[in-house]
């Protein structure tokens, strides 16, 4: 277990702290956006039966980077006692006291304003689903002290830019886009558990719940189950969409990268557990791509 580091000072003007705020927000570090991100614009092309309306395109680019850091700021306020026994988090800015917990708070009331105020140009149903988006974002970092499953919550919050997408765009909410929804959160479960497996050892030692924690030597194969039932509601999206065979071929490639994940997380060693879970953002990545290209061919 990591000792907690020394605090430090956090009376400097906030201006001149202005790194330790960009750690909090994980400005940093844009993984999280980057999988926040790609699903999001799955959903506006699908929506859109193309290429979208400009201006939501760019609110929702916008809001899933300000939604991303207000999530990441919410969870350190959530983890601040703990996070200094973790090795992976323990100098994060509220763990080693760069940053105060009142700070942090007001930070993250920014960023939801911010993003609510993006919201307001869109329409009203997309202004309706937008409280179920706060909640998910600010209970998700508390559940793992109450369930084995906050991954399935951290899916519903990544998930819910999908149904705010469709109904920015198409001011509707047809059903085809819960089989996308649906297929994000499972993604979301399998690859935060091959993330969480990188904090297994310290989150056993001091009582945090995860779906690694959960599926123990299952860890591997619920992934890989996990990942099957992603491409399988990928492609009974794709049927409901009416895609072609590029999109296709897309999903072909994610099971690829899915497979190569399967083959770094086989020992469950931290590193290459990381590894895996980066990896992800190549397969949203590429996936979107295929989509693009698919309606370009239409």
């Amino acid at each position: 277990m990591t000792s907690t580091p020394e605090p430090v000072t956090h009376n400097l003007p906030w201006h001149q702290r202005l790194p330790a705020f960009i750690r909090l927000m994980r400005l940093d570090r844009p993984i999280g956006t980057w999988l926040l991100l790609w699903p999001t614009l799955w959903a506006l092309w699908f929506a859109a039966s193309g290429v979208p309306d400009l201006r939501v395109l760019i609110i929702f680019v916008l809001g899933v980077i300000l939604m991303r850091a207000a999530g990441c700021v919410i969870n350190d306020y959530a983890d601040r006692h703990l996070d200094g026994h973790v090795a992976r988090t323990c100098k994060r800015p509220l763990a080693t006291g760069e940053v105060t917990a009142r700070e942090a708070l007001v930070l993250f009331a920014l960023l939801c304003l911010a993003a609510l105020v993006l919201v307001l140009f869109t329409n009203r149903l997309t202004l309706l689903l937008t409280p179920f988006a706060l909640l998910l974002a600010a209970s998700y970092p508390f559940m793992k002290r109450y369930t084995h499953l906050p991954q399935v919550v951290l899916g519903a919050a990544f998930s819910w830019a999908i149904p705010m997408a469709f109904a920015a765009q198409a001011n509707s909410l047809p059903a085809a886009l819960w089989l996308v929804f649906a297929a994000n959160l499972v993604w979301t479960v399998a690859y935060d558990t091959a993330y969480a497996m990188e904090d297994r050892e310290d989150d056993l030692k001091i009582g945090i719940k995860s779906t690694a924690v959960l599926f123990g030597q299952y860890d591997r194969l619920m992934i890989g189950l996990l990942q099957l039932l992603t491409l399988v509601l990928l492609v009974a999206a794709g049927m409901a969409f009416g895609r072609g065979v590029i999109f296709y071929c897309g999903l072909v490639v994610m099971a690829g990268f899915f497979v190569w994940q399967q083959w770094l997380i086989r020992d469950r060693q931290r590193g290459p557990c990381l590894r895996a879970f980066l990896n992800n953002h190549y397969a949203g990545m590429l996936l979107f791509i295929a989509l693009v290209l698919d309606y370009l061919s239409v």
